[in-house]
């Protein structure tokens, strides 16, 4: 079995020599070290130094010298749009508040399916529709690009204030 053991990004590696592609949804996209299996059916398994924030159009080196296309996988996703620049700016409040992974586009945001925050999200006033399309968060001031999490460390913290 073949190892995938570097991640590139998306500008740095040859995309007019990738071998074969692989679509994983945005978890998966988040690794380490994993079983996966390519487009074509090679059975591969991920073996990075440390786990990669990989997004659409990255780049993974196998142990051979061949590249992989990264491609994010279509998920069913919450469109969040707002007819008042306002009250998009209090729903990404609201969605950063409870930490969640959010995509952050030209004309809307996107979030992962969530049928209480979606509520949550009518009550402040925003329209919400289910769409199917991929995932790709933002990475926050503590993450890599689209990593979509962060973390403080042992001796940082934050409040909520209310």
């Amino acid at each position: 079995m073949q190892r995938a053991i570097a991640h590139v990004d998306a500008d740095n590696w040859p995309a007019d020599a990738a071998a074969d592609s692989i679509i994983l949804d945005f978890n998966a996209r988040h690794r380490r070290r994993i079983r996966l299996k390519t487009d074509a059916g090679e059975a591969v398994l991920l073996d990075l130094p440390k786990a990669a924030a990989m997004a659409d159009g990255d780049g993974l080196r196998l142990d051979d010298g061949r590249w992989l296309a990264v491609r994010a996988a279509a998920e069913t996703l919450l469109e969040v749009r707002c007819a008042d620049p306002k009250v998009l700016v209090r729903v990404a409040w609201h969605l950063g508040n409870r930490h969640l992974p959010t995509e952050v586009r030209d004309d809307c945001l996107r979030i992962r399916l969530d049928h209480v925050i979606a509520q949550m999200l009518w009550g402040l006033g925003a329209q919400v529709a289910e769409v199917q399309a991929p995932f790709q968060p933002e990475g926050g001031a503590y993450g890599g690009h689209g990593h979509g999490g962060h973390s403080h460390g042992a001796t940082r913290g934050h409040g909520h204030g209310n």
